[in-house]
């Protein structure tokens, strides 16, 4: 009876659009919660502090940033994992191969953030928020592609996964180098020797993830005292675990990618989205989206991202520096360029990051992510729809 009842569950869970799909539904609850007779229930919870540990050895953050800082370092950490297996033996392992989608990611992230910095550069508080649109969420824009099944061609869902991946890069390294606190030497250097002992466990073929989890739940903090950034330590420890390229069977990257990935998918993914995505759309107008926040972060996620990512793979494959995906068209492929543009759950990070001093900006940070990446859901898949093969 209870295998009758959940095999069509296992079965929605094994879909590549599921993850999207419960994403927009996380977001879509938030909304509605946010917004009803629950809301001080919903934003007084985020605000909860939480101790983990014993009093006087522990920690005590809000719920919120339990969720932003260590549910989003576990996030990097998955992520992280593709991206290294992606370099050692995927998509990005041929230079030829990998071009096209980081050219692309390249546009992508800069136009984007051109966009904002036209709309806000008259005002030095709100432009801090210049890389809100240059992010791209991976499970989101592949749940939409992933809705249109077979009449997409392969090549490129494999094009918008290793664009979408260099973009996680891409945010990674603009989280580390402009969304840090103040710097504590003597955690950087504790955070140092963390990584040495990371680095000794994978040069001595440590297979056992436990002596590595310890150490990444000490780099963790050090990272998290230091002033940077505590999702950094995932990104760190994922680039230390050992990948056997001869038999992935025995590789502990392998393991932990397939066992992260549906708690990742449908755990991490919509909390985050439903803990960020609660907004107040009390008072709100379309004068409210002309503020220079909402507005700049729309431009940037519609415009600037199909732009950016379309005109540079364009001029790539014209000067043959690059090959065009297998099986696709310029017209379908604008329409996957106009998909990029879904920031949503990786620009609402990057919002609570470049708005943690000022976050009377936030409300604007999520209007504008929410209705960008939503024209760019609406317009992406239509397209698809229209230019794709049946």
């Amino acid at each position: 009876m209870i295998q009758h009842i959940t095999k069509p569950f296992k079965y929605f869970f094994k879909l590549e659009a599921a993850s999207g799909l419960i994403l927009l539904f996380a977001a879509i609850l938030a909304l509605i919660i946010s917004n009803g007779s629950f809301s001080d229930l919903y934003f007084s919870t985020l605000d909860k502090y939480i101790l983990i540990g014993i009093k006087g050895f522990g920690l005590k953050l809000s719920v919120l940033h339990w969720i932003n800082d260590v549910l989003m370092a576990i996030f990097f950490f998955f992520v992280s994992l593709e991206i290294k297996r992606e370099f050692l033996q995927g998509e990005l392992s041929n230079p030829k191969q990998a071009l096209l989608p980081i050219i692309g990611a390249v546009g992508g992230m800069a136009i984007p953030a051109l966009f904002y910095i036209v709309v806000n550069y008259s005002n030095s508080a709100t432009l801090n928020g210049w890389a809100i649109p240059s992010a791209t969420d991976i499970a989101f824009s592949l749940g939409v592609l992933s809705l249109l099944g077979k009449r997409v061609p392969v090549s490129l869902k494999v094009f918008l996964t290793a664009l979408a991946i260099i973009d996680d890069l891409g945010a990674i390294v603009i989280i580390a180098f402009f969304y840090s606190g103040n710097i504590e030497i003597k955690y950087l250097i504790l955070m140092l020797v963390s990584v040495l002992v990371l680095i000794g466990l994978n040069k001595f073929k440590i297979k056992n993830f436990l002596p590595y989890l310890i150490v990444g739940i000490f780099l963790w903090d050090f990272t998290h005292q230091s002033g940077i950034h505590a999702t950094i330590a995932g990104v760190i420890l994922a680039l230390t675990i050992p990948h056997n390229i001869k038999n992935n069977k025995e590789s502990l990257l392998l393991k932990l990618e397939h066992g992260l990935s549906p708690y990742v998918a449908f755990g991490i993914m919509p909390i985050f989205a439903f803990a960020n995505a609660g907004v107040s759309l009390e008072g709100l107008t379309l004068q409210t989206l002309l503020n220079p926040v909402p507005l700049g972060i729309v431009l940037g996620l519609f415009f600037g991202k199909q732009i950016g990512v379309f005109a540079l793979s364009y001029i790539s494959v014209k000067l043959k520096l690059a090959d065009m995906p297998n099986n696709s068209s310029w017209p379908a492929f604008y329409a996957v360029s106009i998909l990029t543009g879904i920031g949503f759950t990786m620009s609402l990070f990057v919002g609570n990051l470049a708005f943690a001093n000022n976050m009377e900006y936030m409300d604007g940070v999520k209007i504008g992510v929410l209705t960008g990446s939503l024209l760019s859901t609406l317009f992406g898949y239509f397209l698809l729809l229209i230019f794709s093969k049946k």
